[in-house]
């Protein structure tokens, strides 16, 4: 069932999108209190939704993820748990699917390697990565024993330092510190005919404190040297680094996300907007630095996971702001930048998540209360 059913509930949020236009005048502080009214509409509309429909998602069974900051200091540490525990499950795939995979973890690591040249900069962006992270919180739960919910990372808190974000403060409830300072050079990217240098920044070097202070990368690098044999797949241990950089967080301000938000009316300019060089997409990324600013292996980093449902968090507010003209929206091809060139997305098209899951049309990865889905963002 669409997320139709209440539009007239909306048309008090949409006549709101023209004050939150940033001004000269607006502050962070501002921008962060209007992202904050969009969450709290989103989450009327939603719980006001699911009331009336007759799918598998009610009131009684939707669940709310949550920002990282806002877990209790247990529940943090449960979430740790649980991705170490999934890094210590034997690998599902096989040698001929992803021969460096030590892990359950390696196996979302290697398959956001294979399917990156297919849903980055493309149409399928934003549905692959809904089920990707969906399919990574079920792992969790159903391998591991997580009672909870996958959180997100908001930039929007931390972006003037992240290094002091409970995400990355390096202590015992963190997901791991930035990377030890290292004296280091440029990192110089190349995917999907993009190259780009990235300046050092504030680490460089390994993870040295909380959770994952010993926890080792087995796949890629991809977009950076020295790369990884087989495409990114094969076996190369290494420690996880991270370059924390406060000019790429520059690009996740309050502001940026109102200004994204604000600006496009259609999926194909969110889209766009979101994932270009100067996007919040990228600019979480760059922020974390490491493996994370790899675009086809940044899923080697557990952080990666708290920063892509950031990215749907937003989209799915976007999205219902204006459900009946957004929710079910498609645009582009399935390749990035149309290269080689593909169809057009359709409701019909078909995502192939690899030895995680079976193919996902489109139209099943929508809503987050539709399809496989009944969660929402708090």
């Amino acid at each position: 069932m669409e997320l139709t059913t209440l539009f007239m509930c909306l048309l008090y949020t949409v006549g709101n999108i023209v004050e939150a236009i940033p001004t000269k005048k607006n502050t962070q502080a501002a921008a962060s209190r209007q992202t904050t009214k969009w969450q709290k509409q989103y989450n009327q509309y939603i719980e006001a939704t699911i009331k009336t429909r007759n799918s598998g998602c009610t009131s009684d069974n939707i669940v709310y993820r949550q920002e990282w900051g806002s877990l209790s200091q247990q529940s943090r540490i449960e979430y740790t748990n649980a991705v170490q525990c999934l890094q210590q499950k034997p690998a599902i795939s096989s040698l001929s699917d992803i021969p460096g995979a030590q892990s359950l973890f390696d196996d979302f690591s290697g398959t956001h390697i294979i399917q990156a040249p297919h849903v980055h900069f493309s149409g399928l962006f934003f549905h692959f990565h809904r089920y990707f992270i969906w399919l990574y919180e079920t792992a969790l739960q159903k391998e591991c024993g997580y009672k909870g919910t996958q959180p997100y990372w908001d930039w929007t808190l931390s972006w003037q330092d992240p290094r002091k974000s409970p995400v990355f403060d390096g202590s015992p409830t963190s997901l791991g510190s930035n990377g030890k300072p290292t004296p280091h050079g440029p990192t110089n990217l190349t995917a999907f005919g993009i190259n780009l240098e990235i300046a050092p920044a504030t680490g460089g070097g390994c993870v040295y404190s909380g959770p994952f202070k010993n926890y080792t990368v087995t796949l890629g690098p991809v977009a950076f040297a020295p790369i990884d044999g087989d495409n990114g797949l094969d076996y190369n241990p290494r420690c996880l680094s991270r370059d924390i950089s406060l000019v790429w967080s520059n690009q996740t301000k309050p502001t940026d996300v109102t200004s994204l938000i604000s600006s496009c009316a259609d999926l194909g300019c969110f889209d766009t907007v979101l994932e270009a060089i100067d996007g919040v997409h990228a600019g979480g990324h760059f922020t974390i630095g490491g493996i994370d600013a790899d675009a086809y292996a940044s899923a080697g980093d557990p952080a990666f996971y708290l920063h892509h449902a950031q990215v749907d968090r937003v989209w799915t507010i976007w999205q219902n702001l204006n459900a009946r003209n957004r929710t079910r929206q498609v645009y582009g091809t399935s390749t990035a930048f149309n290269v080689p060139p593909s169809p057009n997305v359709t409701l019909d098209t078909n995502i192939d998540f690899g030895i995680l899951a079976p193919q996902q049309p489109v139209s099943n990865l929508m809503s987050s209360i539709d399809g496989p889905f009944c969660y929402m963002y708090i």
